[in-house]
């Protein structure tokens, strides 16, 4: 594993609405009234490569709030490599009834702080999360990276059918806020977070990837009040 510096980090750990959360804050002055609200994977504010996005997101004008959606109990390469983790028991710990409440303590304080935009970037495990707050009218743009436990009619992950099955019903202007899918070949859940950098295809797909949702939050989160996807 590579040194980090302290440097490296341009966030600090503090707590929202009561909630343990990662914040990166730009640098100068920037919107105060927009926060993209970071919803991680299963590796949670603890893992690096999330801080290190966050910091992206912030340097690119946004302050960007990762919340603990996992009660302080994350995932790692060491626990899901163990011959006793228990898959099932892990993710029925991790259902609606756990991430819910966190979400929207976070959003309300940042309402009540003046926030009144919010774009969403759901990873994986943060992908349920950006749609419930979407959903409910809670945030205003919302983008997701490899999502997981969509139901379109059930996908723990989402495959090529579902794909196509968003683009039908939301693509070509049916969705009027504004819709855009965009795909990497060559890579893997999980590539825009954890994507393995030396792998050509791969660096391309989590950089284009990072790309496009800053591109989309810069076209929407910065427009009138509507609500748009990627």
């Amino acid at each position: 594993m590579p040194d980090f510096c302290d440097d490296c980090f341009k966030g600090q750990l503090e707590k929202i609405g009561g909630v343990d959360c990662y914040v990166a804050t730009p640098k100068g002055d920037y919107p105060k009234d927009k926060v993209i609200l970071f919803l991680t994977d299963v590796f949670g504010i603890a893992l690096i490569n999330n801080r290190l996005l966050a910091d992206d997101f912030a340097r690119n004008g946004y302050k960007t709030v990762v919340p603990d959606i996992l009660g302080g109990d994350p995932l790692s390469d060491e626990i899901m490599k163990a011959p006793n983790f228990d898959r099932p028991a892990w993710m029925a710990r991790h259902g609606l009834d756990s991430w819910a409440s966190p979400v929207d303590k976070v959003v309300a304080a940042l309402k009540e702080d003046g926030v009144t935009r919010i774009g969403t970037t759901g990873y994986c495990f943060g992908a349920p999360p950006a749609f419930y707050l979407a959903i409910k009218g809670a945030s205003h743009v919302t983008v997701v990276s490899h999502p997981s436990r969509l139901k379109i009619p059930e996908d723990f992950v989402l495959p090529k059918e579902a794909q196509a099955k968003a683009d039908e019903e939301l693509g070509g202007g049916r969705f009027q806020p504004g819709y855009e899918r965009t795909y990497w070949e060559g890579c893997t859940h999980g590539f825009a977070v954890r994507g393995d950098l030396s792998n050509p295809k791969v660096k391309a797909g989590k950089e284009g990837a990072f790309e496009a949702t800053v591109k989309f939050y810069k076209k929407y989160l910065n427009a009138p009040p509507t609500s748009a996807r990627l």
